[in-house]
């Protein structure tokens, strides 16, 4: 009886919201997981940027149309072709561990799927924690440009973010968790000219800079530059996936707007706040396991399972 309840527990803790399974390919594709992971970890070599890259990936797919395969479509009208898409990569990534899946085990590992894992795949890389993704996302069968105009955009107002994330169920503490994904990755001076150049109308900076890290942006991002030079979000920790990020923004080194914004807000305040400190691991919320429940819990964003979408032979195109 033992035996059995401690089966019964484990079958029902792996069903997710959606009908996702920790470990859905075990007997139809035992080594998808793998597949994925060594791909992953090929294109890491290769190029460390990467990591970040398919970590966005997975973000970007989630937020318009659900973790749904939707960005990786490749033709006119799009989703790809958003403006709040601008410079995603990682897809020759995603078709990589497609094509190999696909001989190994034909029209099973969904698309959508491959983007989850090769995120979890990526923070690990990056010297981040490791965690069960619950899988079983099928691949949807639409992809407009207009769905991601709703995307958070980085001169959106903290309470405008906030709304966003609220309409796909997540949370302020989901918010700056998800954010300190930035902890990896880099930005195009594009996006800082604004709050260096013009952030009150007409002229000046972000007065939520701090003071000694404004001349180094500036360096970084002179007016009138090249707009493609690109910086680490994450001020001397551009490859380590920890929380140094909350510090930076807590003390005035965040890089784009959105980041420093939820140190502006009572309620992300609080959280960002929280996992400071010395002992914050042992007294207060732990950021890795505490990482891990929100990207879980993002990846479960209006998921296809069972009889709805398709399981794509391709990843950029449907069948």
């Amino acid at each position: 009886m033992g035996l059995f309840l401690a089966l019964l527990l484990t079958s029902l803790l792996g069903v997710v919201g959606g009908q996702l399974v920790v470990g859905f390919y075990s007997s139809t594709c035992p080594n998808a997981e793998d597949i994925i992971s060594s791909v992953v970890s090929e294109a890491v070599q290769r190029d460390p940027t990467i990591a970040a890259a398919l970590l966005r990936l997975h973000y970007h797919d989630c937020f318009v149309r659900g973790c749904d395969g939707s960005v990786l479509i490749r033709r006119l009208q799009a989703e790809m072709e958003s403006p709040n898409h601008a410079g995603l990569r990682g897809f020759q990534m995603i078709e990589d561990a497609k094509t190999q899946l696909e001989t190994e085990c034909p029209g099973t590992v969904s698309c959508a799927d491959i983007v989850a894992l090769a995120a979890r795949d990526s923070i690990v890389l990056s010297n981040g924690p490791s965690y069960q993704v619950p899988t079983g996302r099928r691949d949807g069968r639409i992809s407009n440009v207009s769905d991601a105009d709703n995307m958070p955009e980085v001169e959106d107002s903290i309470q405008e973010i906030k709304a966003k994330f609220f309409q796909k169920g997540l949370s302020e503490k989901d918010l700056v968790l998800l954010s300190a994904a930035h902890t990896i990755g880099t930005t195009a001076c594009f996006f800082l000219q604004r709050r260096l150049y013009d952030f009150s109308p007409g002229s000046g900076s972000d007065p939520s800079i701090n003071p000694e890290f404004l001349p180094e942006l500036m360096a970084r991002c002179p007016k009138n530059g090249n707009v493609n030079v690109r910086l680490a979000l994450d001020r001397e920790s551009e490859f380590s996936f920890d929380d140094s990020i909350l510090r930076n923004i807590r003390d005035g080194f965040g890089v784009i707007e959105t980041d420093a914004k939820l140190y502006d807000d009572d309620s992300t305040t609080t959280v960002v706040d929280s996992y400071m400190g010395f002992l914050s691991g042992v007294f207060r919320p732990f950021f890795e396991s505490d990482f891990t429940e929100s990207i879980v819990k993002m990846g479960q964003i209006g998921v296809k399972t069972g009889s709805r979408g398709e399981i794509r032979q391709v990843c950029s195109q449907f069948n």
